[in-house]
């Protein structure tokens, strides 16, 4: 597995470069990549996104989008990472690729000293009462992407614009903000993909 950091990025342009890896990771032209980066200010809506999501209808772009879930955020301070992973043979479970995808971010979490959980009939990652994480994604032909995001270090009244994934903005919380010390991205990234290669039993080929 390959890392590319992408550094901060407008959605569109990953979104672009995501479906442009899928294809070549279809067609065996590149090993599997798992792209790191923080967006410019956006809210992007999955399938699963109900009427009223929206509170603060001009505050953030929405952008509409193919994966699974509800509304959600992103924007500075939030890590975001989209595996494009060719499932192999007997890891062709959707449900098992959500629970790995919160694995990942439950081992992220133990690296920084904090017990993570997972919350019956929702995904990501919660600490106590309040979610650090979301997941949304999708597959095609057996190759993930969209992915995961956790969130550092942002300014979480953002939140209030909308729903975040049908909760409410004071349920969200940050890494920062459980730890009570500023945590940069740079502080999260090596340690998320070395979850990611070990969940998923991929050696890192390099980061570029």
């Amino acid at each position: 597995m390959r890392v590319v950091e992408l550094g901060r990025i407008d959605y569109a342009k990953a979104w672009d470069l995501q479906r442009e890896t899928v294809d070549g990771r279809i067609a065996g032209e590149i090993p599997d990549t798992l792209f790191l980066c923080e967006h410019n200010p956006v809210i992007t809506t999955g399938r699963g996104t109900k009427e009223g999501f929206l509170l603060e209808p001009e505050r953030f772009p929405v952008i509409d989008i193919e994966r699974g879930g509800e509304a959600t955020w992103h924007g500075p301070g939030q890590l975001v990472a989209y595996p494009v992973l060719a499932l192999p043979e007997g890891r062709r479970d959707l449900h098992r690729y959500l629970r790995d995808l919160e694995e990942v971010l439950l081992r992220t979490l133990t690296h920084f000293g904090l017990e993570g959980e997972r919350r019956s009939g929702w995904t990501g990652a919660w600490v106590g009462e309040r979610k650090v994480a979301s997941i949304g994604v999708a597959v095609r032909r057996w190759v993930t992407y969209h992915g995961l995001a956790l969130n550092v270090c942002p300014d979480l009244s953002v939140f209030t614009a909308l729903r975040p994934c049908g909760l409410d903005a004071a349920q969200m919380t940050s890494l920062s903000g459980l730890l009570g010390r500023e945590l940069g991205l740079d502080e999260v990234k090596e340690p998320l993909a070395e979850a990611f290669a070990a969940i998923f039993k991929r050696r890192i080929l390099g980061t570029t």
